[in-house]
């Protein structure tokens, strides 16, 4: 029998897990010595690549002195918690990873809650200690404050603790005396988590997360928590509703290195894939069909956000995008729900149109941002938060909003937080920076990022998570500027663009192509504004010194997915194609906008 270890690696944004597995891959010599790997390994797919963050756990392992070590790096992301309850189910130990100056984040807590509530036991890594201004002592002590206050047991506060840095590649005991490898953190790894129990009895291994392969279909990933799986055996799997389905192992593969290596059985405490099963969803647990004995199904946090999804009815529909039917929407969204946890749809009364909850605007953008890459052209709402009523009072989302500043700019963050109705908790100097905490409605969260960013001249670092439910704090400012709206379908000019630029600022360059009820810029007030930028200078015979080439336009102003998802009102919809996003009025045509809204007020 191999002795197993089952590690998770657990941190907040940008501290640095996906780089240390990549080193332990290194390490553990996967590579060969010519073989070139690229920059990050295990961000493989694009969208990880490009935003420099995690989305989806992934599994990996390694051998040390004869023992399998089982990594699962996760993402360090809120707006993905459901990713990371999940995969916690999986370890037996936890590598908890902090930042030499930052110290832990709100996203470190919300991790190392659910990691402690398990019952696992940390190492801390103090990463990053090469930096300048890092503070490992400082930081090591405030660990143990955190875990104290989670109310960790005795023996998870007796933890053992490395400092390194992964991008350097070496970890050591004390911060002061660097190595050059990073054995030491696989000797602390061997001695301090405890070995994956081999468990006799009825087979158990609950589902918690999946792969999809185009040959096979889709993959059961989990650990096997009792007894042992073996190859063609026929099993009972236990569904939501406590019903036993009953159903065949094809084939079974274990972790190995970065890929799957095919075996005829698995023992408790190793985690595996399973091809062959049909129909099953994430917590559900794989038994014996004769004697079932199902695992508790796990638990996620709530949705806090929704948003309308409905087909591009624009004038522009179906010229870049492959999939622009309800029926492709429907199919990709429910398809989705299969591994994405978090995410729930509910269908509405036209079926053109889904709601979609999801965790966070992150969370939902990720979404949209990978279907439009597989060719999906669709329009979006405004992201609406969810209330509940308790007791008869009308409850909102409440969120921990944690933001790092210069000393010079806090004073305008704290007016901004406090304008949408954020609560000052916690003001504290973190160096030259200022640490600020407020208690913040999730609505007032919406489009705040931008305004924070363009007051403190980009240097605020802001990170949020769901705190709890609490009473309505009443109504939040929104955009102040009403929007610049097209009168008719064409190509901008740069006369027209030019004659108007005192009305406001422009989303579309000249010579792009418009259409009627597209929002193509800000109106310098706060009314929206239809206007015609198709027009061309009229011609005459005279000569005018070269006056009619200094045409001096502003360049237009670009946004982001989620920019544009926090910038639109109400009555606005995001376009969304494989090349362009674009904002337009639900309703295109002026005068049944106008009757819209004449409708809205007398009610």
């Amino acid at each position: 029998m191999q002795s197993i270890r089952n590690v998770a690696i657990i941190a907040h944004v940008d501290h640095g897990k996906t780089t240390l597995v990549d080193k332990i891959i290194y390490a553990s010599k996967i590579f060969r010595e010519n073989q070139e790997a690229g920059e990050l390994i295990l961000d493989s797919n694009d969208l990880e690549r490009e935003r420099g963050i995690t989305i989806t756990s992934k599994n990996v392992s390694v051998r040390y002195q004869d023992v399998k070590i089982n990594i699962i790096d996760t993402p360090g992301h809120a707006d993905f918690g459901g990713e990371v309850e999940r995969v916690l189910k999986m370890a037996d130990g936890v590598l908890l990873l902090v930042d030499a100056f930052e110290g832990p984040m709100p996203q470190t807590r919300f991790v190392l809650s659910k990691a402690l509530s398990l019952g696992l036991k940390p190492i801390v890594i103090v990463n990053k200690v090469d930096k300048p201004n890092c503070r490992p002592d400082e930081v090591h002590e405030q660990v143990f404050d955190l875990m104290f206050n989670l109310d960790a047991t005795e023996e998870q506060l007796d933890f053992p603790t490395l400092y390194g840095s992964g991008k350097a590649g070496w970890m050591s005991t004390e911060w002061e005396n660097p190595t050059d490898n990073i054995t030491p953190l696989l000797d602390a790894i061997l001695e301090h988590i405890p070995e994956a129990p081999q468990r006799e009895g009825v087979p158990q291994m609950q589902i918690t997360s999946l792969d999809f392969s185009s040959f096979v279909g889709r993959i059961a990933i989990g650990r096997v928590y009792q007894g042992k799986l073996e190859e063609g055996a026929t099993m009972g799997l236990s569904k939501r509703d406590d019903s036993i389905k009953k159903v065949k192992i094809k084939e079974l593969q274990v972790f190995e290195g970065l890929g799957k290596a095919k075996v005829s059985e698995v023992q408790s405490g190793d985690i595996c894939a399973i091809v062959g099963l049909e129909d099953f969803e994430i917590g559900d647990t794989l038994t014996s069909f004769e004697e079932p004995e199902p695992l508790p199904r796990i638990a996620i946090d709530e949705p806090t956000m929704s948003m309308l999804f409905t087909i591009n009815n624009s004038p522009f529909f179906g010229k870049e995008g492959k999939f622009v039917t309800s029926r492709h929407l429907r199919d990709r969204l429910f398809k989705e729900t299969e591994k994405n946890l978090a995410l729930r749809i509910e269908e509405t009364d036209s079926e053109d149109r889904f709601l979609v909850y999801g965790r966070g605007i992150l969370h939902l953008a990720v979404l949209i941002e990978t279907m439009r890459r597989e060719g999906y052209e669709f329009q979006v709402g405004q992201p609406q938060v969810l209330f509940k009523e308790i007791d008869g009072v009308r409850h909102e989302p409440i969120e921990t909003m944690v933001v790092d500043v210069p000393d010079t700019v806090s004073g305008k963050v704290i007016e901004l937080a406090t304008q949408r109705k954020g609560e000052l908790l916690i003001m504290e100097p973190k160096g030259d920076m200022q640490h600020l905490e407020f208690g913040i409605p999730a609505r007032g969260l919406i489009g705040l990022r931008n305004q924070m960013l363009t007051a403190t001249a980009g240097e605020a670092v802001m990170t949020h998570r769901f705190k709890a439910y609490e009473p309505y704090k009443g109504p939040v400012p929104g955009r102040i500027n009403g929007s610049l709206i097209s009168m008719d379908m064409g190509v901008g000019t740069p006369y027209s663009i030019d004659k108007l630029q005192d009305r406001g600022v422009f989303f579309v360059d000249p010579g792009e192509e418009i259409y009627m009820g597209q929002v193509i810029g800000e109106h310098s007030r706060g009314n929206d504004l239809v206007i015609n930028i198709l027009k061309g200078k009229k011609l005459t015979n005279m000569r005018a010194a070269g006056s009619d080439d200094n045409n001096k336009i502003a360049p237009k102003k670009e946004f982001s997915l989620e920019e544009a998802l926090e910038y639109i009102q109400k009555d606005e919809y995001v376009e969304v194609t494989p090349k362009s996003i674009r904002m337009r009025k639900i309703y295109l045509d002026e005068n049944e906008r106008k009757r819209m809204n004449a409708k809205i007020e007398a009610q």
